[in-house]
C-alpha cells in the first residue's frame, strides 16, 4: 500500500499540513518496501486555480492508495474518489504518526 501525507516539510518528522492541494510537500510511504519518496508540491501551491484537481491527479500518477490531509476540497475529493484513492482527514501530528494511523486503519 502507498500512503501519501500532505506535509509541511520533506521529512517523516515534519508536521502534517492541514491543506491538501496547497501543502508544500507530499511524503509517500510504501508499506511493502518501506521506501519513502517526497513530492515537491510548489507548482500547486502557486496555482491560481485547479490546485486540488492537479494534486489529486499527481497522487493517482504516483499510484497512491491512501491520502492523509487536514482538509480536502470537493474537486480534489471527487478526483481522488474516481481514482479509487481512499482519503483520511487528519492533521494532528507528524507524517510518521499519520502513516502509522493509516496503516492501523487498513488492518481493521
Amino acid at each position: 500500500m502507498r500512503i501519501a501525507v500532505a506535509s509541511q516539510g520533506s521529512e517523516m518528522t515534519s508536521r502534517v499540513d492541514p491543506r491538501f492541494a496547497r501543502a508544500p510537500y507530499f511524503v509517500i510511504y510504501d508499506t511493502e518496501t518501506g521506501s519513502v519518496e517526497t513530492l515537491d508540491n510548489t507548482k500547486n501551491m502557486q496555482a491560481a486555480h485547479g490546485a486540488g484537481t492537479q494534486a489529486a491527479q499527481d497522487m493517482s500518477a504516483k499510484q497512491v492508495d491512501v491520502v492523509v490531509s487536514g482538509q480536502l476540497g470537493p474537486k480534489a475529493m471527487a478526483t481522488l474518489s474516481a481514482a479509487g484513492i481512499e482519503t483520511i482527514t487528519w492533521s494532528e501530528g507528524t507524517v510518521e504518526a499519520a502513516i502509522e494511523m493509516a496503516k492501523g486503519r487498513q488492518r481493521q
